[in-house]
């Protein structure tokens, strides 16, 4: 197993899944942040911020899972829409991501009923044999169960060959919420919430790490992101692989589209509590493609220690109508101006930065801007902005 040695445990206790809901309803979200901020003090006590630099590649957009929210899609008979990537547009784009001083390729696609293990073992091989330092973060839960329901093979089988081809590690997609009343309603097709489990399950037990996610605020209930959450945390109980978990509010742009779009601080919300159920993963990711980059800079003080990948490229979240890509300057910028030191890191969350893990004197100047705060938690003018818009249903209840 891939495991992080001695997580700390938090200094106030595991938090139960009552009081996790208890939270998410009732507390004040300042007094939220606060607490969710400690616990990343308690895990990330030097104040980096991590952040990668990689591409988002997507080989496919053909899918035959037809999920609710998903704009990228494109069913296969769509001629105007459909496409498979050759191996040489696959590889432009990696070596594109290499020059620019990439370190990971996340490559995740659509469920192609035709592409078979054969076309991903040559797929990533031919990735590795081009580029062989570029880690490949790639294929998540639910494209691999799909690949061994075409091969009428286990997962395990599936995941050994990969793991030959050139696989090093396991992205956390297709997770929406695991609780199957909620897949039932949003992604019938997909995998259920127990196949997704097992096969992160059979990834860690083979040395995969791999990240966890939760995409949320449609139709599943408070009590049902919490039961999510822990069933995340059971799995990391028992095998340690997650590296990092990241959470996102579904942007209802064109699919879904009659759900309300939640608030920023329903983010916020949610993600801090995310830190302080999650109290066995190292790393918690901030969402700006989805979220904007403001907001990902709150919530480097609301828990978060991680501002995700520095991408060159994205095309499921843009295809909703919403991306905030940002270029690297810009978002070391955002990290600095919150009071914390942005460095590079890679697909383990090891800092490979050449800089040195204390500001120099322009990076400290930028952070000292920022008014002192022990507890780093943004102040109530900041997050009175991003109340203004509340839902009526979450300004009086956190929903």
């Amino acid at each position: 197993m891939p495991g992080f040695g001695d997580i700390a445990p938090p200094s106030q206790g595991r938090l139960s899944a009552a009081e996790a809901l208890r939270l998410g309803v009732d507390a004040p979200l300042l007094e939220l942040g606060a607490r969710a901020d400690a616990r990343r003090r308690e895990l990330h006590p030097g104040g980096v911020v991590t952040y990668i630099v990689d591409r988002n590649v997507n080989p496919t957009n053909v899918c035959i899972t037809d999920c609710d929210f998903c704009s990228f899609y494109a069913r296969p008979e769509d001629e105007a829409r459909a496409y498979v990537q050759s191996t040489d547009e696959v590889l432009a784009r990696v070596g594109a991501c290499v020059e620019a001083g990439g370190v990971q390729i996340l490559m995740q696609g659509g469920h192609h009923p035709r592409l078979r293990l054969d076309w991903y073992e040559e797929l990533l091989r031919a990735i590795k044999d081009a580029y062989p330092g570029v880690w490949l973060h790639a294929l998540s839960p639910p494209e691999i169960h799909h690949i061994a329901k075409l091969e009428k093979r286990p997962v395990g089988h599936v995941l050994d060959r990969l793991i030959e081809a050139g696989l090093g590690s396991v992205p956390g997609g297709g997770a929406e919420i695991l609780v199957d009343r909620v897949r039932r309603v949003i992604s019938r097709k997909k995998l259920s919430s127990d196949e997704w489990l097992d096969v992160m399950r059979q990834a860690h037990l083979r040395g995969l790490s791999g990240s966890a996610t939760m995409m949320f605020g449609h139709v599943e209930t408070a009590e049902e992101r919490v039961e999510h959450l822990e069933k995340l945390r059971a799995l990391q109980d028992e095998t340690g692989g997650f590296t990092a978990f990241a959470c996102w509010t579904l942007q209802p742009t064109h699919e879904m589209a009659d759900l309300p779009r939640r608030t920023h601080a329903f983010y916020l919300r949610w993600n801090a509590i995310s830190r302080l159920m999650l109290d066995n993963i190292p790393s918690i990711q901030a969402s700006f493609v989805t979220q904007g980059i403001g907001v990902a800079q709150i919530s480097l003080s609301m828990g978060v220690n991680d501002m995700g990948g520095g991408m060159m490229e994205e095309n499921v979240v843009s295809a909703a109508g919403t991306s905030e890509l940002v270029d690297l300057a810009e978002l070391e910028r955002h990290v600095l101006a919150a009071g914390f030191l942005p460095r590079r890191r890679d697909t383990h969350y090891k800092v490979i930065d050449e800089r040195p893990l204390e500001p120099s004197d322009a990076e400290r100047a930028v952070m000292e801007r920022r008014p002192a705060d022990a507890e780093r938690v943004p102040g109530p003018k900041a997050v009175a902005e991003l109340l203004k818009s509340q839902h009526p249903l979450e300004a009086a209840a956190g929903a």
